[in-house]
Parts: C-alpha cells; structure tokens; sequence
C-alpha cells in the first residue's frame, strides 16, 4: 500500500512561484515513475508533468518552460517548482504512482490571483 501526500499548495500572485511537494510512504516509490496532474473547476483532470525512474521529465506544453518536476528517492519524494504563475494554472494539483495499483494523493490547492 502506497500514500501519497501533497503539501506546498497556496495563493500566490501572478507571475509568482510555488514549489510543491509530494511525499510517498512504503517502498516502491523508487521503482516508478511520478506524475503530478491538476483539475481546475468543471474541467477533467489533465496530466501536468511526469519524471520517470531515471530522471527523465515531459510537460504538458502549457507549463513548459514555466514548471519543473524532480524527485528525491533518498526521501520518497517527488517536487513541482512552479514558476511565472498564470491565473489560468489554478487547480487542485495531485501526484499520482501508477504501479500494478494506482494511487493518488488527496490534493493541494493552488490559486494564482491578484
């Protein structure tokens, strides 16, 4: 069994930045590769950035150049620097491991607004 919880999320002005975090209990979190996905209201839940075991990344290209992903295996963590912030980048933002199971965490707000 796999938990995953998000910290980090807030209210920030545009063109700000926020670094979330992602920390994943038990011992398979090295083994996988991590997403991050965000759900704005009434819209679906949209992949935002993927790093995979080796430390290969890929974004949605609405957030290249803007967002980076990294992950810490030594501390089973995966990170979203979050940089020039746009309002239109408000969400509830979720990490995600895909194994055999699939696990999500519970969510962090993000709000970019002035």
């Amino acid at each position: 069994q796999v938990q995953l919880v998000e910290s980090g999320g807030g209210l920030v002005q545009p063109g700000g930045s926020l670094r979330l975090s992602c920390a994943a209990s038990g011992s398979i979190f090295r083994f996988y590769a991590m997403n991050w996905y965000r759900q704005a209201p009434g819209s679906q839940r949209d992949l935002v950035a993927t790093i995979t075991t080796g430390g290969d990344t890929n974004y949605a290209d609405s957030v290249k150049g803007r967002f980076t992903i990294s992950r810490d295996n030594a501390k089973n963590t995966v990170y979203l620097q979050m940089n020039s912030l746009k309002p239109e980048d408000t969400a509830v933002y979720y990490c995600n491991l895909r194994s055999r199971s699939e696990y999500w965490g519970q969510g962090t707000q993000v709000t970019v607004s002035s």
